[in-house]
């Protein structure tokens, strides 16, 4: 699996560039050449059926993530908006890390207290000794065995959505309404191709030629979704669905690193006027900003990506006011969750820190 953002590699092997055990550098960035991203993950995928071996069953899984990973962030939200914390546990990694893992060193003694782990990477050995590819989050873990099941994504989140349906909290929200997948799926898998990876495909660019044809096949997306959003709330209508969570997570990120770690400096998010009042509209609504954690997103990605920012310095901008400020975006019509309600408030334990939010 390609070493990105969101993975690191096994310590079974070696990056081929002489650095240390600990190091990242070199990692990203493979000179002359396109970005491009491994996409096989562990399919295994727990149902009501259980006929991969992992039936749906509360409290018997723990969703590990970061909050600095948009992957991870967009299984965050959807476990919040579904209200599904009462049913499957969560894990934060740090922001940071090394090569071999993401680690657990924001808990006491730097050790998950339900898995007993220091490395995540302890849960994918756990079920493949040999494991080749990357230690990926998001990841669920069963926790009884202590055994990775699946880090695949994006089918995570929709199987929040469509097996844990008896588990959902009152008035949660249809995230994959039946009527609109065909066209959802179109309208995910150009964002995913284009924006949530596109960024990534300018930033770990090799050399001028990928980076430039990225960079254009990036605003072209953006520029067609400032156009589809001015006359409509959400991508799909008037309702937040799927779709809006895995747009929301690489815009509110786009200022803070993309414009200017990953080279996406075209227009900040904040100069496109329709995306960025539709950014705050969800920012605003439960499940999305008090889910967002600045400080993670900007320690991973700067202190990480040592390739493209050796120093390790860390940005003390962009300024996160304006991410509070009104959107006008009711005048479309619509509601964010329709007939349901919001979620409740975030459960002790597992909200970000004031210092490192606007909603303080």
């Amino acid at each position: 699996m390609t070493t990105t953002s969101d993975t690191t590699t096994s310590d079974r092997g070696t990056d081929g560039t002489g650095a240390d055990e600990q190091s990242t550098k070199g990692a990203y960035v493979t000179a002359g050449q396109e970005f491009e991203r491994d996409t096989a993950y562990i399919e295994t995928r727990i149902t009501r059926d259980g006929r991969d071996g992992y039936p749906v069953e509360p409290g018997r899984y723990r969703l590990v993530a970061a909050r600095a990973c948009p992957w991870a962030h967009r299984s965050i939200i959807v476990r919040r908006l579904l209200g599904l914390e009462g049913v499957i546990s969560q894990g934060i990694a740090g922001p940071t890390h090394d090569k071999r893992s993401w680690t657990f060193d924001l808990d006491p003694g730097g050790v998950d207290p339900v898995l007993g782990y220091e490395r995540l990477q302890q849960a994918y050995f756990a079920r493949f000794p040999d494991y080749p590819k990357g230690i990926t989050v998001p990841a669920l873990v069963e926790e009884s065995t202590g055994q990775v099941v699946t880090n695949d994504f994006p089918q995570i989140t929709l199987d929040l959505s469509l097996e844990w349906g008896e588990h959902h909290r009152d008035g949660a929200p249809d995230l994959y309404p039946e009527a609109l997948r065909a066209e959802m799926d179109e309208v995910m898998q150009r964002i995913y191709t284009e924006v949530n990876n596109g960024v990534y495909r300018c930033g770990f660019a090799g050399s001028q030629e990928p980076y430039e044809k990225a960079y254009d096949r990036l605003f072209t997306a953006l520029d067609w979704l400032e156009e589809r959003l001015a006359d409509r709330r959400y991508l799909m209508g008037d309702t937040i669905t799927e779709a809006d969570v895995r747009l929301y997570t690489t815009l509110v990120r786009f200022d803070a690193v993309y414009h200017g770690h990953f080279k996406c400096n075209r227009s900040k998010l904040s100069e496109m006027p329709v995306l960025w009042a539709y950014a705050r509209d969800l920012f605003q609504t439960p499940g999305f900003g008090d889910t967002t954690d600045f400080a993670h997103i900007k320690a991973h990605y700067y202190v990480v990506h040592e390739d493209i920012n050796p120093t390790g310095v860390v940005p003390k901008g962009p300024d996160l006011s304006g991410w509070l400020t009104p959107h006008g975006r009711e005048q479309l019509g619509g509601s964010p969750f329709g007939d349901g309600t919001p979620p409740g408030p975030v459960p002790e334990g597992e909200r970000v820190d004031p210092a490192h939010t606007p909603l303080g």
